[in-house]
Order: C-alpha cells, then sequence, then structure tokens
C-alpha cells in the first residue's frame, strides 16, 4: 500500500510564498506523476500542477508563473514551492501520485493540507 505524506502548510500573509512536500512510501513501486490538487470551501478539487515523468510539468493558469512542481526522484517526493501567494489561493492541498505496482496502476492521494492566505 502507497502511502503520501504531505507537509508544509500553514498561515501565511498575502504577498508571502509557502513550500508543501509530499512524500511517496510503501512497498515497490514507480511514479508515473506526482502533482497537487486544491479544494476551496463550496468548490470542486482542481489541478495545481502535476509533474509527468521527471520534468514535464503543467500548471494550472491561476498559478502560472508563482509556483513552480518539482520531483526529487531519489526521495520518491513532490514539492510545489508557491510564491506570491493570495487569499484566493486558500485551500487544502492534496498530494496525487499515479503508480505502477507489479504491473497495474494505481492513483493515490495525501490527506491534504490546508493553506490560508489573509492578512
Amino acid at each position: 500500500q502507497v502511502q503520501l505524506v504531505e507537509s508544509g502548510g500553514g498561515l501565511v500573509h498575502p504577498g508571502g510564498s509557502l513550500t508543501l512536500s509530499c512524500a511517496a512510501s510503501g512497498g515497490i513501486f514507480s511514479i508515473v506523476a506526482m502533482g497537487w490538487y486544491r479544494q476551496a470551501p463550496g468548490k470542486q478539487r482542481e489541478l495545481v500542477a502535476n509533474v509527468v515523468g521527471d520534468t514535464n510539468t503543467i500548471y494550472a493558469d491561476s498559478v502560472k508563473g508563482r509556483f513552480t512542481a518539482s520531483r526529487d526522484n531519489a526521495k520518491d517526493t513532490v514539492y510545489l514551492q508557491m510564491s506570491s501567494l493570495a487569499p484566493e489561493d486558500t485551500a487544502v492541498y492534496y498530494c496525487k501520485a499515479i503508480v505502477v505496482v507489479r504491473g497495474y496502476e494505481y492513483q493515490y492521494w495525501g490527506q491534504g493540507t490546508q493553506v490560508t492566505v489573509s492578512s
């Protein structure tokens, strides 16, 4: 069973920065993609950034130029560096991984970490 453990959320002032991390563990697997989604109160969960393979990254238009996602394959970890944060970035941020275990592809979600942008 693959587990995703997120960390790095918290309260930050508008214009501030925050870095989230998500580490995958548990068993033998290979990672196809790892990324970040977020869900604000009363809204649907949406893609923030997704790293496919080693370097192919896609971003939501709302975060382009402000957020950077990256992977450390040696640590099975994905990061989300967030800058110029705004109140509309407030949400629970979830890590998602698509992995291959014994030839089968599975999707896993982290437990979520709260990011609050407020003065």
